[in-house]
């Protein structure tokens, strides 16, 4: 009988058949005299009552319950159709020589959910009024994004003369307050591009007028506002040296800036920007409406308990997130912790929120996709294990993880995901149309 508990965990007992509890007796005997030597027998012939005497009793019986639980369970789950989260939790009721071997076991399972009615027509209504929405970009967009493709090829010559506005410099630079350094208010070699204004006010117009290897220091307030209460309002004295000053050359927006980027002229670099921006927009558009689209069916759908253990693994899978994010940046996540001034486990209790949202996001899109019918065949997910093969040839750390067993059913999943979006669209909307605007 299958009991159901809170917070979406259900409670069962199970029962091996005497017969075959023998046999897990046999196994078990058999595999520990593997590793063991007893006296005129061979690794893994001696009798199960010699292992008994050498290793304990209930060394044996603990194994043979391990190899009863491990099979019987996926079997039982298997057949009344359990859908299991995590791993269960056990409890032996007999483990007797002569009986049947009994056990009981409490598991998390996928809660239960129910759609509002309405869905299908909420998700028509989103698609409506996407269709209606126009991506374009102005002549405008692309000279602003053509000067920051120029300033990402500043030159940078070193000059023996005082520091102006516009230049970079490198600096080493001394944070006190009352005598005392200030935590995190040190640093070597830290550029700085004069002007930017990324420093508190002030702090840039005292570095005009220095050169290489000049020291100064001086006073500045920090603003009332300023992010670190500490610091906020608080007089503060810097001690600074310039390493060193460069002045700065942005290439002239002409062909050999183009030439540069292998555009041919000018007019084919600006046409190649409006395009990718075109397609970044309407892919960004596209992202917002598959948001909406799940949001929506989220915000109207009925949940039951969310298993803690999915709650925590989908925590977890944010957090690994983030912490690939900083690391990809070039940035230590230890640093970025202590910038926040959190523990992980505090960020991580942060993070819950989110990690609900997406939870929650999965199993409306698992349930589409059964109301849907939507199951990619075993020949749809291979063909896309070889398009993936294709794109990583000689990434043989990457090849191999494709092989594997479980990536064939994550990438099942991404698929289904995938088709279920690809459904959604479909009701009664009419794809993003991108427009160039001159």
């Amino acid at each position: 009988m299958i009991k159901k508990l809170p917070k979406s965990r259900v409670e069962f007992e199970s029962v091996v058949p005497l017969s075959e509890w023998k046999n897990f007796l046999r196994l078990a005997a058999e595999e520990i005299s593997q590793e063991i030597k007893i006296a005129g027998f061979r690794p893994g012939k001696a009798p199960r009552n010699l292992v008994e005497q050498k290793v304990g009793k209930a060394t044996v019986f603990n194994n043979a319950a391990e190899k009863a639980v491990s099979k019987n369970y996926l079997e039982y789950i298997k057949k009344e159709k359990i859908e299991a989260i995590g791993n269960p939790e056990i409890k032996v009721l007999n483990a007797e020589e002569e009986k049947d071997f009994c056990y009981k076991a409490v598991v998390s399972v996928m809660p239960e959910i129910v759609l509002d009615e309405g869905y299908v027509k909420s998700i028509k209504k989103i698609n409506e009024e996407f269709a209606k929405k126009i991506v374009e970009v102005g002549k405008e967009e692309v000279d602003l994004e053509l000067e920051k493709l120029a300033k990402s090829r500043v030159k940078l010559i070193t000059v023996r003369r005082e520091a102006r506005k516009n230049d970079s410099v490198e600096i080493d630079f001394n944070v006190f307050m009352d005598g005392v350094p200030i935590e995190n208010g040190q640093s070597q070699k830290h550029p700085l591009i004069i002007g930017k204004g990324v420093f508190i006010p002030g702090f840039e117009d005292k570095i005009v007028g220095m050169k290489e290897g000049e020291e100064k220091e001086f006073e500045l307030d920090f603003p009332s506002d300023y992010h670190q209460k500490n610091l906020a309002g608080k007089m503060v004295d810097f001690k600074v040296e310039v390493k060193e000053v460069y002045s700065r050359t942005i290439p002239k927006l002409d062909d050999t800036l183009a030439a540069f980027f292998q555009m041919k002229d000018l007019a084919d670099l600006k046409k190649n920007l409006q395009e990718s921006m075109l397609n970044e927009k309407s892919r960004s558009l596209n992202l917002k409406n598959e948001s909406e689209m799940i949001g929506k069916i989220v915000e109207d759908t009925k949940f039951g308990d969310l298993p803690e253990n999915l709650i925590t693994s989908e925590t977890k899978n944010v957090l690994a997130e983030l912490e690939q994010n900083v690391t990809r940046q070039g940035g230590k996540f230890e640093d970025y912790l202590q910038h926040l001034k959190k523990t992980k486990d505090q960020l991580m209790l942060e993070l819950t929120p989110n990690a609900i949202k997406r939870v929650k996001s999965a199993l409306v899109i698992r349930e589409i996709a059964v109301l849907e019918k939507i199951n990619p065949s075993d020949d749809e997910v291979k063909q896309k294990v070889e398009e993936l093969k294709k794109q990583y040839v000689g990434r043989e750390e990457i090849l191999k993880m494709f092989d594997e067993p479980g990536y064939f059913s994550y990438l099942a999943n991404i698929l289904t995901n995938e088709q279920v979006i690809a459904k959604l669209k479909e009701w009664n909307y009419a794809p993003t149309g991108a427009q160039q605007k001159s």
